[in-house]
């Protein structure tokens, strides 16, 4: 059993946030996810971005690191991929993580530093996704499987974003469904 801390993104902690979360919990595993927005659900990404400056990156950050102690993989959906990779990047404790819809390089301004020996990784997003495909995290996925061992890069076919929340409208059941089977797959090969 794999002890997962999930983070969510953007719109905060929704329902189908949980909703994802149980489905990996109902594959054996142990998720933890932490309200960094403190019970605010923002009804769009732009409300999400300004809740984030209204609390502030550092306080941001210290609830994610109060967090880290509830699991070793760090996963995280679209923004909740910041705190899941820099944790699984800096924090001692971390044996693997999830990213889904985001990924920062691992090289250059952004990067949190190298990818640390022996912590696997899985990357999913959408081609054509305007964050993930559009802006550079498909690219730096790119870079993270090509050069880190352990690490998968799933693309799927499609252009939405957050297509993984079954709360909202960008959720897309099939893309879904197959970022869990692989999540669990990987999950599984942790134990």
């Amino acid at each position: 059993m794999a002890s997962v801390v999930l983070f969510h993104h953007l719109q905060g902690l929704t329902p189908g946030v949980l909703a994802f979360a149980e489905q990996l919990r109902a594959g054996g595993h142990a998720v933890a996810t932490p309200d960094l927005f403190g019970g605010a659900l923002p009804a769009s990404l732009e409300e999400g971005l300004a809740l984030t400056r209204e609390i502030g990156e550092a306080e941001l950050d210290a609830r994610a690191e109060a967090a880290a102690s509830a699991g070793s993989v760090f996963a995280g959906i679209s923004y909740g991929v910041k705190p899941a990779q820099r944790l699984a990047q800096t924090f001692a404790g971390a044996r693997a993580a999830l990213l889904y819809e985001a990924c920062f390089p691992i090289t250059g301004e952004w990067a949190f530093g190298p990818w640390p020996h022996g912590v696997p990784v899985q990357v999913h997003g959408m081609e054509q996704d305007e964050f993930f495909g559009r802006e550079g995290d498909l690219e730096a996925a790119q870079e993270l499987a090509s050069t880190v061992p352990g690490a998968s890069l799933f693309v799927y076919p499609g252009d939405r974003h957050l297509f993984t929340d079954s709360s909202l409208p960008s959720y897309d059941a099939a893309a879904a469904e197959l970022v869990v089977q692989r999540s669990l797959a990987f999950l599984d090969r942790l134990n």
